[in-house]
Order: C-alpha cells, then structure tokens, then sequence
C-alpha cells in the first residue's frame, strides 16, 4: 500500500481488525520509508460500477467522493461518524444490488437524500440546496415548506 504522506511504495501492516459490522477491515500501516502512521480500510466489491452523469458522461463510482460529500453536508452536526458511515456502506451495497453497472446520479443523490432524511434534517436540506441546485431564498423556503408538510 503506498504511504498517503511520501509516496513510498511499501508499508507494513502493524494491526487488523474488523470494522463496519464485519463488512470492513481496517488495518493499521507504518510507512517504513517515512515513519507515518495511517489506516485503510479493506472492503468486498460486489462489481465495478459507472455514474451515468446528467450529460451522459460516465465515471467510475468512487465511494471516497460519495463519504466526502455526505461528510460536507454533515459539517458541524451531532452525527455519530459511525452512523454515516453505516449510511453510507448502506448505499453502496444497494447501488451493488440493483444488478446495473450502470447507475444514474440522480439514483445516488435521491439515496442520499433519503440517508440523510434519517440522520440530520440540517444536513438534508445542505444537501437538498446542492443537489437541487437552489438560487434563491425562495427555493428554500419552497422546500422547507414540503417538507413540513410532510410531517
């Protein structure tokens, strides 16, 4: 594994250990070339799948963007780091399920949404602002006013 602080090619595993309720393994790593220390996390890929984006381009699916960006919409909040974790490996494993290689952005960003929904409503409605591509006071107060309804 190449250490994230010099580049060097090799470290070494000092501790391993299961994580996310067994669908993970996170292991320790010492850098031998520069002394860091770092973890990385071993996770089962069911597939390798594409993101379709609006323009009809298509990217690989990165899990990494997907924990940033819930991360960004979770800034400052009272969230449990392992709860949006479990959000998130639970999003991938049902974007794996579908059976698709394929998978549309709008599919992520509605499953985000609906993680989010469940976790922190300040979050959801950052998210909600990105995502829907709100301009003005009044898409927010629009969609805060559907989501009270809702309740």
């Amino acid at each position: 594994m190449r250490c994230p602080f010099c580049g060097h090619d090799d470290s070494q595993v000092k501790d391993s250990r299961p994580a996310e309720d067994g669908a993970a393994i996170r292991r320790r790593r010492h850098c031998s070339a520069c002394g860091a220390r770092f973890t990385t996390f071993e996770r089962v890929q069911l597939r390798e799948l594409q993101v379709v984006k609006s323009s009809g381009r298509r990217v690989r699916f990165d899990r990494d963007k997907l924990m940033r960006s819930v991360q960004v919409a979770l800034r400052k909040r009272p969230v449990d780091p392992e709860r949006t974790e479990r959000m998130v490996t639970g999003i991938v494993r049902r974007l794996e399920s579908m059976g698709e290689p394929d998978i549309p952005s709008h599919i992520i960003g509605e499953l985000v949404m609906e993680g989010l929904a469940g976790l922190d409503d300040v979050a959801y409605v950052r998210y909600a602002s990105v995502y829907k591509n709100f301009r003005e006071a009044r898409d927010f107060e629009q969609f805060l006013g559907n989501l009270s309804e809702q309740d």
